[in-house]
């Protein structure tokens, strides 16, 4: 019987996400199920604290447009420039950008509004494999909550452009249409990038979420999907 050979993908996957780092142990066990009371109200005050000090620290942002995509892009990937792209046509048009604050299309988005000069704002998380800060940011918060993070990423936006990306994305994009669909925010325009990689999913809210009354059409069709960046901040634009 031949050797098995060892498998490297997973070593080369934490050599290429060089940002990962473990969590903390109230990381792994905060949503495990009922604790005793005081390690609860614990919680609920770090929950507190961590959502004041957004608050303070991102009380001066304004006219922001929030980007959301992949940690996992680099920078020679086309959906890595096109988010850069992005981040310059909107500090062209005085728009402040925010992110996730880490690496790849966080990263793009950030760094081409520091290209013209923009403002960068970044709400960071402390997940395994990504991420830290990326060098782009003018401000920015290291989050341990989820709930917390996406909090920060909606109150303070204008506008979300949703560049490709994996589970996190589809979370904020879906999260953003539930409060649109639900009227918790009121006319915030939704651009999904890259067309090839959102049709698929476009079609299916169109043809079987729609056509089996789960959604209403208009739902769906509120969303605009494009490769152009000048064709997402006129719709950002008109929109408003």
């Amino acid at each position: 019987m031949s050797e098995q050979k060892p498998n490297n993908n997973k070593k080369k996957l934490h050599k290429d996400l060089d940002w990962e780092h473990p969590l903390s142990s109230e990381e792994k066990f905060y949503l495990r199920g009922p604790a005793r009371l005081p390690k609860e109200l614990l919680r609920a005050f770090k929950v507190f604290l961590e959502s004041a000090r957004g608050f303070i620290k991102f009380r001066r942002v304004s006219n922001c447009i929030t980007v959301f995509g992949s940690a996992r892009f680099h920078e020679e990937h086309k959906y890595y420039k096109l988010a850069r792209r992005m981040g310059q046509i909107l500090a062209e048009n005085n728009f402040s950008v925010m992110t996730g604050g880490g690496p790849g299309i966080m990263e793009a988005a950030n760094r081409g509004a520091k290209d013209k000069g923009g403002q960068t704002i970044g709400c960071n998380i402390r997940i395994p494999q990504e991420q830290y800060p990326n060098r782009y940011l003018d401000k920015w918060i290291t989050f341990d909550y989820f709930f917390v993070r996406k909090v920060m990423l909606t109150k303070h936006s204008r506008g979300f452009i949703v560049m490709p990306g994996g589970f996190g994305t589809l979370d904020e994009l879906f999260e953003m249409a539930t409060l649109i669909q639900t009227e918790k925010i009121n006319n915030f325009p939704v651009v999904l990038m890259g067309t090839e990689y959102w049709q698929p999913l476009f079609n299916f809210m169109i043809n079987t979420m729609a056509r089996e009354g789960t959604i209403d059409i208009n739902d769906a069709t509120k969303i605009k999907i494009t490769d152009s960046p000048e064709e997402a901040i006129d719709f950002i634009r008109d929109y408003q």
